[in-house]
């Protein structure tokens, strides 16, 4: 479904069972840029009335996300921290179309959010069947269901909203550049890294 042309090394699990802290910390500011994003979106595309009640929504659910993922921190002990950088989505967005017309920049940058929710969806999934926390893998199974469902909004929204560009081809694109840019990650406990 995802059609991602690199999977993640399992053993990635293992890595991150290191640093539960961590990947949690990371996890939770995810999260809050998600929320985020969706706000963005809603700000720089505000004429597009189906566009903003989606979003509203992504980001209420995101929040809600980030607070689940802080009550897991408190629970074991843990504090937030401090926010962390996420370059492989740094790395992503250097690909998304700078110029062209405004509907071609909104259909980046949905194209932009599809790709990191199905890269965490599949991390998520490579977390709840390889983690031997059974409580944080159940927890990532659930996120894992609705990432997929965040994944596939952003696609059908830049198919609905498109006027001109080829969205299948540029998605293309997309899980080309992807795949070059992930080769570098996996070697950390963070979410993306």
């Amino acid at each position: 479904m995802l059609r991602l042309k690199l999977p993640t090394d399992p053993r990635w699990a293992k890595l991150v069972e290191t640093n539960i802290q961590e990947v949690l910390t990371d996890h939770a500011w995810c999260e809050q840029k998600a929320a985020s994003n969706a706000i963005s979106i809603v700000v720089q595309n505000s004429e597009y009335p189906d566009l903003v009640t989606e979003m509203l929504k992504l980001a209420q659910e995101e929040l809600e996300h980030f607070e689940m993922v802080h009550e897991k921190i408190k629970a074991r002990g843990f504090k937030l921290g401090l926010e962390r950088k996420d370059s492989y989505v740094n790395e992503l967005y250097k690909f998304m179309i700078s110029g062209g017309s405004r509907n071609q920049r909104l259909v980046d940058r949905l194209l932009f959010s599809a790709m990191i929710e199905a890269r965490s969806c599949e991390r998520f999934k490579v977390l709840s069947d390889n983690i031997d926390d059974e409580e944080l893998a159940e927890f990532y199974r659930e996120l894992m269901i609705s990432e997929a469902g965040h994944y596939t909004m952003f696609l059908r929204l830049a198919k609905e909203l498109t006027e001109g560009t080829d969205v299948d081809q540029r998605w293309r694109e997309w899980l080309d550049y992807e795949a070059e840019v992930i080769k570098n990650y996996g070697k950390e406990e963070t979410i993306h890294g």
